[in-house]
């Protein structure tokens, strides 16, 4: 064994250091360099530009139940790749792609809890997962939702988050338009609150069904919220279209949504809205 062998071998091994990459975060609007615990304390919002930046489905429950303590409802079984469907990939491998990477088994999540000691039942998309595409898992988590508020006599919370219809489904996800719409048919039949509050982005046949049926609709500042892209729109009507188009301040402006609340301000603006539409569930 030559001396720089023994050398190099005697040498401890230490710890990777901290880099640039895990300390800082670079917000997308603005540019500004933040601490990234600085960042994800203040619920990844800038503290700079106040621009809202996507946040996983735990850390929401964590910021909204009492004391970050909820239940979370199990997946449905589903069929996966109905249609065998393949692009440049299998759709069986971008789902294991996207489960490794967000450990999760499908774009919406259910958990069960309190909000200010009201019961409710609280469902977020994760764009993370597949762009928060709708297909039969997430139609499927959807009523589930809904129907584990009947049983606990509650209300549906809903954050959407997605690109639209998840393609790999082709008209099976589309299914999941109507199938949603009746799942909330039996929610009101049950006299039961669902509020929805859009994130960014929430696009496509999301928006087009579940998204936009809430008793009260609520948004994240900024968030984009539409059913095509501003580009196919000017491409089909022939015209500019004005600036700040399908965020959220501007469906505000012309009645498409009912009101833009910051996230640090959500859990109380949830809270109130539980309170008044279930009042006597809040006694009971």
């Amino acid at each position: 064994m030559s001396w720089l062998s023994r050398v190099r071998k005697g040498i401890p091994f230490l710890p990777k250091r901290q880099s640039t990459d895990n300390l800082w975060h670079k917000c997308g609007k603005c540019g500004t360099m933040v601490f990234l615990k600085e960042w994800e304390d203040n619920l990844r919002v800038c503290p700079r530009c106040d621009h809202h930046d996507r946040i996983g489905a735990k850390a929401r429950f964590e910021h909204l139940f009492d004391q970050g303590r909820y239940e979370l409802l199990p997946a449905p079984e589903v069929r996966e790749d109905p249609l065998r469907f393949k692009d440049s990939k299998r759709y069986t491998d971008r789902l294991k792609a996207a489960r490794a990477a967000t450990n999760e088994r499908d774009a919406l999540l259910n958990a069960r809890g309190t909000l200010d000691d009201h019961p409710v039942i609280i469902g977020v998309q994760d764009f993370a997962f597949m762009g928060g595409s709708m297909g039969i898992a997430v139609g499927a988590a959807f009523v589930a939702g809904v129907h584990a508020a009947i049983a606990g006599k509650c209300p549906y919370l809903l954050f959407t988050a997605a690109g639209g219809a998840r393609m790999q489904e082709g008209i099976l996800s589309l299914m999941q338009m109507p199938r949603t719409t009746v799942a909330l048919a039996e929610l009101r039949e049950a006299g039961l609150p669902y509020i929805v509050v859009l994130t960014d982005p929430t696009t496509g046949g999301v928006t087009a069904s579940y998204a936009m049926l809430g008793d009260v609709q609520l948004a994240e500042p900024g968030a984009l919220i539409g059913f095509a892209g501003q580009r196919v729109i000017e491409q089909t009507i022939r015209e500019k279209l004005p600036d700040g188009f399908q965020r959220a301040e501007y469906l505000l402006a012309h009645g498409m949504i009912d009101m833009v609340v910051p996230r640090h301000q959500l859990r109380e603006r949830l809270s109130q809205l539980v309170s008044y539409l279930a009042p006597e569930r809040e006694a009971a």
